[in-house]
């Protein structure tokens, strides 16, 4: 499921939500800890790392910059800035895991790294070990960096 014709559901996140679902995937994160530092996957984990390291007080952070998407198109996911650390002791943090291909390509760059997303869908959830929200695999998750403020249909409208 990585193309935009497998999306049958819109899931809109707004930044309040996106805090809270942050802030509870913080506090299952800091029984497990503690971390020496986070490592975002950008683009999408960057909000949710900025989120976590506050309520963790994390200041050490860094990045994997990955791309696979393009608006809801999944293609072949590319590396556009490698780490030099084997994730020990580290929070590898992304906005969701969908079908689990980028996923694969983080945990093999950092794999001792503890792998946390706010958002799993099933295909990418084994790639996880700590998520708050599992979503279908035939939902688009659509964050409120993605999103403008407009009228939305009822959904029995938008149905028909």
């Amino acid at each position: 499921m990585g193309d935009k014709n497998s999306y049958q559901k819109m899931y809109p996140v707004s930044w309040e939500q996106l805090q809270r679902d942050c802030r509870a995937l913080s506090w299952r994160l800091m029984e497990k800890g503690p971390w020496k530092g986070i490592i975002a996957i950008t683009r999408g984990g960057l909000v949710p790392a900025a989120i976590i390291a506050r309520e963790l007080d994390i200041r050490l952070i860094d990045t994997i910059c990955l791309s696979s998407y393009d608006w809801k198109e999944q293609g072949q996911a590319a590396i556009l800035k490698p780490l030099q650390n084997d994730g020990e002791g580290w929070l590898l943090i992304d906005d969701l895991v969908d079908t689990g291909k980028t996923a694969q390509i983080a945990r093999d760059m950092v794999p001792k790294a503890h792998f946390a997303t706010v958002y799993a869908k099933p295909a990418g959830r084994p790639m996880v070990e700590t998520y708050i929200t599992e979503v279908s695999q035939d939902t688009w998750i659509l964050f409120p960096w993605d999103a403008g403020a407009q009228f939305v249909e009822p959904i029995i409208q938008a149905s028909e």
